[in-house]
């Protein structure tokens, strides 16, 4: 039977509607994002070791930008006050968490002075070598793989730059007690369809000593 004008004007509404769910932003209280989000901090979560038990630990994030995802929310200003416990587990406002998460826009370019240029077939394999090298240990390696492998590994190339001074002076973290290790692992990336040359990065990380905070994040840059 031929589809009428009312039926052919349903269904492109309808796509239209799907579309804007599927590129909507991340469910609260699930800490996922999709890869719409284009030029966003995704991700970042941090997690916090203390040497003893019921540790209370208070996490400042000063962020140029707008913050456009908090789990858990702030508890004063611009501060998570908690207690942690030596296996990473977070007690905030009488919930348990692995970990603290936050997401935004950033009011700041990243830098690709040095980096990686790799095939997405290869990414996976690039970054089992590269995430020990910056520091996270296993569990977290596999956590920051099985979030963003999926959006990359089906590119041509990826270009790749963990970021250093430019995101630790634009999303500024304050521990207190003050940690003696702190790890950031923030992977700024773009997809290209060619491989582009680029000065190698040298990768390295603190020792994991102590009262260890870690965090990692990324962005899919414009």
């Amino acid at each position: 039977m031929p589809m009428t004008k009312k039926s052919i004007l349903g269904l492109i509404l309808s796509g239209l509607l799907i579309m804007c769910v599927g590129c909507s932003g991340a469910p609260a209280g699930n800490g996922s994002s999709d890869d719409c989000a284009t030029g966003q901090d995704l991700k970042p979560v941090i997690y916090l070791y203390p040497e003893e038990d019921n540790t209370a630990v208070s996490v400042r994030l000063d962020y140029n930008g707008d913050l456009t995802e908090l789990i858990p929310e702030f508890n004063a200003e611009n501060v998570w006050n908690c207690t942690a416990n030596k296996n990473g587990k977070i007690t905030f406002e009488g919930k348990d968490y692995d970990y603290l998460f936050w997401e935004g826009a950033p009011k700041w370019e990243y830098d690709f002075y040095s980096g990686f240029c790799i095939r997405g077939a290869d990414t996976e394999a690039f970054l089992k070598e590269a995430l020990p090298q910056l520091g996270l240990n296993e569990s977290e390696a596999k956590e920051f793989m099985e979030f963003w492998v999926p959006q990359m590994q089906g590119n041509a190339y990826n270009m790749i730059s963990f970021q250093g001074r430019t995101y630790n002076k634009n999303a500024k973290l304050t521990v207190t007690p003050e940690p003696d290790s702190i790890i950031r692992v923030f992977m700024a990336w773009y997809p290209t369809e060619r491989f582009i040359k680029i000065n190698p990065q040298y990768l390295s990380a603190p020792e994991r000593k102590g009262f260890t905070v870690v965090e990692w994040g990324g962005n899919k840059v414009k």
